[in-house]
């Protein structure tokens, strides 16, 4: 199995990445390839329709929808902005909106995460996501908030709180059931 991960911001310091690529160890097989993808690595100037109009579509928007269209599975982390999208990630997601013929996530199945330094650990933004991604083409499967992100999260050990680290698992093993039911009926 091929899973992109990433997170929807462009810190270089980002939680939301750490987060995910902690996450993606969870799904580590022998054969499957995981790819952390990094949104600095697909730069394109803010939406705008006169841009589109001037100079089409920017390839970096058609190579970020390429790792979607390539992966069989998606982690994506969202970072939370004022108790939405980060304009870096909502950006990338307008400009792959405009590519002809095709839905931003393409019917692939998603596990959607979010967390924050604060209570809620990116609620806000996990909710806007978990309506709108299925109107983008995204099987969402699961969906998980890890709060106080410098309380309960340590690098090289991950998710340290013990209830957050069982919920996590107890949905990680969920998708991977959801993953293995999906790909034995195809």
């Amino acid at each position: 199995m091929k899973i992109v991960a990433f997170a929807g911001s462009n810190s270089s310091q980002s939680i939301n990445k750490k987060f995910v690529s902690s996450v993606s160890k969870y799904y580590k097989e022998p054969e499957d390839h995981i790819e952390i993808l990094d949104l600095n690595d697909f730069e394109l100037p803010l939406f705008s329709v006169d841009i589109e109009k001037k100079s089409g579509i920017p390839e970096a928007a058609h190579q970020f929808a390429q790792k979607i269209d390539d992966a069989d599975f998606i982690l994506v982390s969202f970072a939370e902005n004022n108790g939405n999208h980060t304009a870096a990630y909502k950006s990338l997601i307008d400009w792959i909106s405009r590519i002809p013929g095709r839905k931003i996530y393409n019917g692939k199945p998603v596990f959607i995460l979010a967390t924050s330094p604060g209570k809620r650990g990116g609620q806000s933004v996990l909710d806007i996501a978990t309506a709108r991604l299925p109107f983008d083409g995204a099987e969402v499967l699961e969906t998980f908030s890890l709060p106080e992100f410098y309380q309960n999260f340590e690098e090289g050990k991950g998710v340290t709180n013990v209830l957050y680290r069982s919920q996590l698992e107890a949905k990680v093993r969920k998708t991977k059931r959801l993953l293995k039911a999906k790909f034995e009926e195809n």
